[in-house]
């Protein structure tokens, strides 16, 4: 998993929970790297695992809606690193439209070894959107912070609905619905 997955949800962490949380995740989760991460490098998923299962016992909030949070506030990040990718779309709906074709092709030229979901259309119409993501790691709830972050983004609000094609959430069905 890319670096800046890793120093992103380190600052969320940092931002919502305080420094003393940071240290205690450090201290508490068996981390390969030693949790120096950098926003370039790359790190054994289990890692985040980890980070995200000592954080969701430590606070009691579920590791789905940390992951939920963690979209939105990655979002900000990426916008902020590379804000190339966003400004030439108009629409949250075009944007999440091209997430295959142009976002995912950019993010591999900047990161070749990024492994990335999968993003299947199975409809789009200039307000609504249904797709499927696909992933070995079952991050549908950061995917779904993506997707609601992308329409606020744009000023826009969307109903985001989705539906676990199996157990483990790596194959989910989205279906967005903008509002006005």
């Amino acid at each position: 998993m890319k670096g800046i997955v890793f120093t992103e949800f380190m600052e969320m962490v940092e931002s919502i929970y305080g420094l003393e949380t940071v240290d205690s995740l450090l201290e508490n989760c068996d981390l390969h790297s030693g949790g120096a991460y950098t926003s370039v490098g790359t790190y054994d998923f289990n890692e985040m695992v980890s980070l995200i299962s000592e954080l969701s016992e430590k606070k009691s909030v579920s590791q789905e809606d940390l992951l939920y949070s963690f979209g939105h506030h990655l979002f900000v990040g990426l916008v902020d690193a590379h804000p190339e990718v966003v400004s030439s779309y108009r629409t949250p709906i075009g944007l999440l439209h091209c997430i295959e074709d142009h976002i995912h092709i950019h993010v591999k030229k900047l990161y070749p070894d990024a492994e990335l979901p999968q993003f299947k259309i199975l409809s789009k119409t200039d307000n609504s959107l249904e797709m499927i993501y696909s992933s070995s790691r079952g991050l549908y709830a950061l995917a779904h912070g993506l997707i609601v972050k992308t329409f606020e983004h744009f000023g826009k609000l969307a109903k985001v609905e989705y539906k676990l094609l199996n157990e483990n959430g790596t194959e989910v069905k989205f279906t967005i619905l903008q509002n006005g």
